[in-house]
């Protein structure tokens, strides 16, 4: 058994592992039936699905039509920016509402990009503030704080 594509192998068995965590966790509310489904019926299921398609993946990276691939080193700079980006946003939202920490997430966020380019990220940023406004705001009737609080806008 030759391990050929190493990236899909790893990737595949964190797919499954993630499904599995996620069924075995799900078996902790009432399932139901097809029927009347309960809380736990959707969450275990796709846990199922998930495993099932990482277990997939990663049999598939052994074996012999597999294309042979390596991993780059880990670029952990790339995690600190995203995970602090997200961070961030947690924290800019109830002082400077959905807008401004929304946008500040998708511009800090792609700065991690190896092809970051101020212009696509500044459309970006406008064009996602546009979607969750139209998603959340207009569609779903969620209540955020929309502008910055000193405003009064809200």
């Amino acid at each position: 058994m030759q391990l050929k594509n190493k990236q899909d192998f790893w990737s595949g068995v964190m797919f499954a592992l993630i499904g599995v965590g996620f069924a075995l966790g799900a078996t902790q509310y009432n399932m139901g039936t097809s029927a009347r489904m309960g809380p736990g019926y959707f969450p275990f299921w796709l846990g199922v699905c998930l495993a099932i398609l990482g277990a997939t993946v990663a049999l598939g990276a052994i074996s012999a039509k597999a294309t042979e691939t390596k991993i780059d080193k880990f670029d952990f700079k790339i995690l600190f920016i995203i995970i602090g980006s997200v961070v961030l946003f947690g924290l800019l939202l109830r002082p400077l509402g959905l807008y401004v920490s929304l946008f500040i997430l998708v511009v800090g966020s792609s700065i991690a990009s190896h092809e970051f380019s101020w212009r696509v990220s500044l459309i970006n940023g406008i064009c996602l503030v546009a979607f969750c406004w139209l998603a959340f705001i207009k569609g779903l009737g969620l209540i955020f704080p929309l502008w910055p609080a000193f405003l009064g806008l809200n």
